[in-house]
């Protein structure tokens, strides 16, 4: 009876640590996680000593003394069968891990993302620069603390989370990002009610909303127990192995998710990851709908983490001859530069990085846009300076300011690729724009404002040849000068003038040398006019 209730006593005991272990860890009950692994070999190593010790203790070969544990050599029974097992699984891990890596599976690595060159002017259309995100994360972030901060009635209890994730809202990015608990004293008196807000910040305009919620986000990342959403996400989906980040999104009525892509491992055991499935959770009340990785919804901007894609373009380039060829001769292997940003879309967000060759000369062959809804992949083959040696240019015509470039945005402008960066001081405010062409670095162009910025661009243009197309959504108006009147704001000259038949009031900008024409017309001469609607005057972009 004794022996019964010891037994008894030890698989309790084995079933308590192996159930803390599994609520604390969280491991996908799959072939394919590593994590799992970790705890099979674990709970088998943990039983063979267990068992061990039994043994020893049983036989006589272990003891205690005055001077602690003493074991002795001698059998240990069925011990050594649970040892043979831990070790052989140490072996399946390892075999396993040798035949998932590119090194065997060169080809099949290099295989798992198909990518389609394409036109840049067919795909890249002029920019609108009302919908371009002028801030890069670390300026949101500023701006998100900022917004904090003056919300009193909240900012005692939480504070900003640093997700910050970058999405298309409304046809508008932004980047959005909840709050969290201050303190695990403040989770526990305000966990009842959940998070109340989370941040929203217009990257075109600099907007920063701090949008409260009629009920509270209570799961994310930042809860504790059973709506930590890991721990959530776990409890439904117990074989799914979810990506090591999860998306905080919000939907077009601004209902905050959580996009969570499952892994999914195309070669052996551990490699060729990419992504099956999505569970998308309902951040305010736990409800989760899971997707096939085509069928997620449009809205979602999120399912391919941006490292994750880049690591796949990384293979396509530089896998195309082999594993050896990649470390030896290196013959054709292309790779992404040093970093990426976002650019909008289609109504999805894609990552923009430039390709270069892997021995690191200082220019791209072309650069590449991945969508991360659709893992969609566009080359384009435009040679030019890697974003490295751009912001350096843009750098050196403020170097007297000491500002620093932020990684480069890529534009269609006047059907030019061009690198658009903001120039930041020591305290990470933005204090300039710069615009450096791709091809020819050296035409480089700042303004203090966005504007500014794009009239001395369009000018550099002009002055090497390069006419400036018209912009996006631009019309035409043919008819009389009704009205002409000549003004100067802020230094620079306009005129505003009118045309038979039409409501619109004309703004000439005489910066713009394209339409300089309009200073040797007067009321009731014949014009023709490209134009973009404005609220008030509409911009003028060509004279004939």
């Amino acid at each position: 009876m004794k022996k019964i209730k010891g037994k008894l006593i030890f698989a309790a005991a084995l079933i308590l640590v192996t159930a803390i272990y599994y609520y604390v860890t969280i491991p996908a009950i799959n072939i394919h996680s590593t994590g799992m692994w970790a705890f099979m070999i674990g709970l088998v190593a943990m039983i063979g000593c267990a068992v061990a010790i039994h043994g020893a203790r049983k036989t006589g070969s272990i003891r205690m003394t005055k001077h602690g544990l003493d074991i002795s050599p001698g059998n240990l029974g069925p011990a050594k069968y649970v040892f043979y097992l831990c070790i052989l699984l140490v072996v399946i891990f390892v075999i396993g891990s040798v035949l998932s890596s590119p090194i065997i599976n060169a080809k099949k690595y290099q295989q798992l993302m198909t990518v389609e060159e394409r036109v840049f002017t067919d795909d890249v259309k002029e920019v609108d620069f009302n919908t371009i995100p002028l801030l890069d994360r670390q300026s949101a972030s500023i701006l998100g603390n900022r917004k904090m901060g003056s919300m009193v009635d909240m900012v005692s209890q939480f504070e900003v989370a640093e997700d910050y994730t970058q999405i298309n809202y409304q046809d508008m990015p932004v980047r959005v990002t909840p709050l969290r608990y201050a303190s695990p004293i403040k989770w526990l008196t305000n966990q009842k009610e959940g998070v109340p807000a989370y941040i929203r910040i217009d990257m075109a305009t600099q907007n920063t909303e701090c949008v409260k919620l009629s009920e509270g986000i209570k799961y994310s990342e930042y809860e504790y127990f059973n709506r930590y959403i890991y721990r959530h996400l776990r409890f439904q989906y117990p074989t799914y192995i979810f990506a090591d980040q999860i998306f905080f999104e919000i939907d077009d009525e601004g209902v905050p998710y959580w996009i969570c892509p499952v892994k999914k491992f195309n070669i052996g055991l551990f490699g060729g990851q990419t992504v099956g499935r999505v569970v998308i959770c309902n951040a305010i009340t736990g409800e989760c709908v899971d997707y096939a990785v085509e069928d997620v919804p449009q809205w979602v901007d999120k399912v391919y983490q941006a490292e994750l894609l880049i690591e796949l373009y990384d293979y396509h380039g530089i896998l195309k001859h082999g594993y050896f060829n990649s470390i030896l001769s290196q013959k054709d292997c292309l790779q992404t530069t040093n970093g990426y940003n976002y650019i909008a879309m289609d109504d999805d967000v894609w990552v923009y990085s430039g390709v270069t060759s892997v021995s690191g000369d200082q220019s791209n062959v072309g650069f590449v846009l991945m969508n991360q809804r659709t893992m969609e992949t566009r080359f384009y083959e435009i040679e030019g300076a890697i974003e490295d040696s751009a912001m350096s240019s843009a750098e050196g015509q403020v170097q007297n300011l000491g500002y620093r470039a932020t990684f480069p945005l890529l534009l269609n402008i006047s059907n030019e690729p061009t690198y658009f960066m903001a120039l930041k001081d020591d305290s990470g405010l933005v204090k300039k724009y710069a615009m450096v062409n791709i091809q020819k670095y050296q035409w480089v162009a700042i303004g203090d404002t966005v504007k500014e910025c794009k009239k001395a661009y369009n000018a550099l243009l002009a002055t090497n040849g390069i006419k400036n197309s018209s912009p996006e959504g631009s019309k035409e108006a043919t008819g009389k000068i009704k009205t002409f009147t000549t003004v100067v704001i802020d230094g620079t000259s306009h005129v505003y003038f009118t045309v038979e038949g039409f409501d619109e009031i004309f703004d000439a900008d005489l910066s713009n040398e394209e339409i300089l024409r309009i200073v040797t017309l007067r009321e009731g001469d014949e014009v023709s006019v490209t134009y973009t609607e404005g609220d008030v005057l509409s911009a003028v972009s060509e004279i004939k």
